[in-house]
Order: structure tokens, then C-alpha cells, then sequence
């Protein structure tokens, strides 16, 4: 099925509820119980829910209200940004004792790509169970993980086995795992694209492979070569240590809903503050900047602007995100806005990767 010479050894680590299960590390008096981090009753938003609390229904990007209703014993934590990103540095710092080809997806997710690694263990499966024991032992927590020869599988196989296990797909069984696969487990295949597939016959990974590149294409736009390939195994993204991010951002959901173009206003100069903060941090700037507006009925809309240079300043961010907000009428009060810059001066163009792959089947320590 794939040639020896271009097979990778990936591994997608996943931390388990991370934010909720430091907020338990830290107060042992939250061990066992259901936990919310962020939320409130009238307003907020769970960032993260404990096992416990999942039980009950509770899940991230829930409002808070709802997660009362569903667990009216649920214990509300406020998030400690500062913590989390201290605990994933140490968590980083393990990783990189195995290899330095680390790609970070957030706070509590990873690829490290461990074909060579500091080691010389052959064993990816190995590698990962030490990684997690060592997590374990060293930080008090638990992390999941998924192995196989690219990212695409691993990161699905990673969710197999949750929480406190691994699930690893060998070469010579990529191809049947992703064939049984239900559609919607693909990574990238949310509700709406699952309901289109299902409209069109496609219920598994089987299903899938069965449709032409021109079907998919003409049905899913670019996105159809994508489901094209990664069904027959073949996901040539590469592990990327420093990656680069498409866009930097910055939002606010406030405590009531706003109408009032001057309280507005102040918001919008607020974000615009953070936003250039969050740039300058990252020394990087950007051409295209989108307004988001999230009404007080959950509808979303968002309106962009590219200019012909590179900003990162305040006041310049600020003037764009002005006219965006004036190009039409409020449709209704307002209870989130954020900016977000794209096009950013960070692009680095990829060398073009082969899609082939060589037919024979192999076996060797995975």
C-alpha cells in the first residue's frame, strides 16, 4: 500500500477536558465533579466541561444557561488562561524530549511527527504510551492519542479511545479504518457537510471512496479534492514546528446586549487595543480585517475590508473596523463584536507535494 521510504510516523496528542482538568488538578475539592469552566447562568459560554460534567449533556461552546439546566448541581470555574498556557509549556517540554518536529494546535493538542526522533525508538505506539505515562506521572493529567502515517489519521484515531487511551492505525490498515469510518468522524466534516453527504448517499468512508473526483469537486468545491485523497489514505501535510497562523483575532461577548452606537464604539476601541497587543507580541501584521457581529438572536455576521499595506496599529485597525460597522444598519442589539486580521505578512510558500503513493503492503514496528 505505500511505500517504506515515504511513510511517516505521526502522533496527534489530546489532552482530556484540558482546562476543566487542571481546574481539578489544582482544587481537589472539584475531583468528581461535574466542572464548567467559564459559563454563567445569564450569559457566558462553557469553555471546557469535566467528564463528569459531560455525562449530564454539558459540552464546550454551550451557553451556560443551558449547562445549569442539564446539571443543575454543575459547578461554574472561571478560566485561568495564564495557568492553562503554563501547563501546556510543560506538557510542550515533554514532547520536545522526543522530538522537535512539534506542531501545537492549541493549548491541550499536538502533532509531533516521531519517524526520527531523540530516541531511536521505531515504535511510535511506544513513544506516545511513554509520552502519556510521563504526563501523567510528572503533571497529574491524563492525555489521549492517535498514531498512524499522517496527520489526518491520527488526529481521528486520537478521539477513538478517550479519555486516558491511544488508538494506533497501522499502514496496512488505513485504507479499511477509513472505509469503515462514518462520515461525520472525518476530521473536517461538521453537521452541515454530513447532512450534504448523507442527502448524496454518503454514509461511510466506503461511501465516499465510491464518488468520483469530479463528483466531490462539483458538490464540495476545492474541498472535494481534499475528501478525495484523505479517504484513500493519501494527507501529504507535513508536521510544521513553528506554524503559521492565517489570522490573529480578538472578540467580546458582553454581560447585556448593546444598541448604543457610543457604548459600541468603546467596545470596538477596546478590541482594537488587544487586537494590536496580540500583533506586535507576534511581531506580524496583516492586509484584510473582518468585522464579527453576533446579534442578541445568535445570528452572525461579519464584513471584511482589504487594504493595499500591511497594519498592525491601533488606531488604523480601529478607523477600518469603524467604516465596516457603519457600511449597514444594526439589524439588531448586539451581545458579541470582534476584528481579526488576515492576509498576514507570514506566508511562506510550500514546495509542491506528490499525491502519488506506491502499492505494497508493508509491516514493519509502527
Amino acid at each position: 500500500m505505500y511505500n517504506e521510504l515515504s511513510i511517516r510516523k505521526i502522533i496527534h496528542v489530546d489532552m482530556d477536558a484540558f482546562y476543566a482538568s487542571v481546574e481539578q488538578l489544582d482544587n481537589p475539592e472539584l475531583k468528581g465533579k461535574p466542572v464548567a469552566v467559564g459559563g454563567s447562568e445569564k450569559r457566558g459560554v462553557v469553555s471546557a466541561a469535566s467528564y463528569e460534567a459531560r455525562k449530564y449533556g454539558v459540552k464546550s461552546a454551550m451557553s451556560g444557561y443551558l449547562a445549569r439546566q442539564n446539571c443543575p448541581h454543575i459547578i461554574f470555574v472561571k478560566p485561568r488562561f495564564h495557568r492553562y498556557k503554563e501547563v501546556s509549556q510543560q506538557i510542550r517540554e515533554i514532547f520536545l524530549d522526543y522530538t522537535d518536529m512539534v506542531e501545537p494546535l492549541s493549548l491541550d493538542e499536538a502533532y509531533l511527527d516521531v519517524t526520527l526522533n531523540k530516541k531511536g525508538n521505531p515504535s511510535a505506539t511506544l513513544i506516545a504510551q511513554e509520552i502519556r505515562q510521563r504526563i501523567f506521572n510528572e503533571l497529574g493529567l491524563t492525555a489521549s492519542a492517535g498514531i498512524s502515517i499522517n496527520k489526518f489519521v491520527a488526529k481521528i484515531a486520537s478521539d477513538y479511545k478517550k479519555p486516558d487511551g491511544q488508538k494506533t492505525v497501522n499502514p496496512e490498515e488505513v485504507l479499511q479504518f477509513l472505509e469503515d469510518l462514518e462520515i461525520r468522524k472525518f476530521y473536517g466534516v461538521g453537521k452541515v457537510t454530513a447532512d450534504k453527504m448523507y442527502k448524496l448517499g454518503v454514509f461511510t468512508g466506503k461511501d465516499l471512496k465510491g464518488k468520483s473526483l469530479q463528483f466531490l469537486e462539483e458538490h464540495f468545491g476545492k474541498s472535494g479534492a481534499h475528501y478525495y485523497h484523505v479517504v484513500r489514505g493519501i494527507h501529504n501535510s507535513e508536521v510544521k514546528p513553528n506554524r503559521i497562523p492565517k489570522s490573529v483575532g480578538a472578540e467580546r461577548t458582553f454581560s447585556e446586549n448593546l444598541s448604543s452606537e457610543i457604548f459600541l464604539l468603546e467596545r470596538l476601541d477596546q478590541i482594537a487595543q488587544e487586537l494590536e497587543s496580540r500583533l506586535k507580541k507576534s511581531e506580524i501584521a496583516g492586509k484584510t480585517i473582518t468585522l464579527k457581529i453576533k446579534y442578541s438572536d445568535f445570528s452572525l455576521h461579519t464584513r471584511s475590508k482589504t487594504l493595499p499595506y500591511f497594519m498592525a496599529d491601533k488606531n488604523l485597525i480601529l478607523e477600518t473596523a469603524k467604516e465596516l460597522l457603519y457600511q449597514g444598519k444594526l439589524e439588531n442589539s448586539v451581545r458579541l463584536l470582534g476584528i481579526s486580521l488576515a492576509n498576514l505578512n507570514t506566508h511562506i510558500s510550500e514546495a509542491h507535494k506528490t499525491k502519488d503513493v506506491v502499492t505494497v503492503q508493508l509491516k514493519f514496528d509502527f
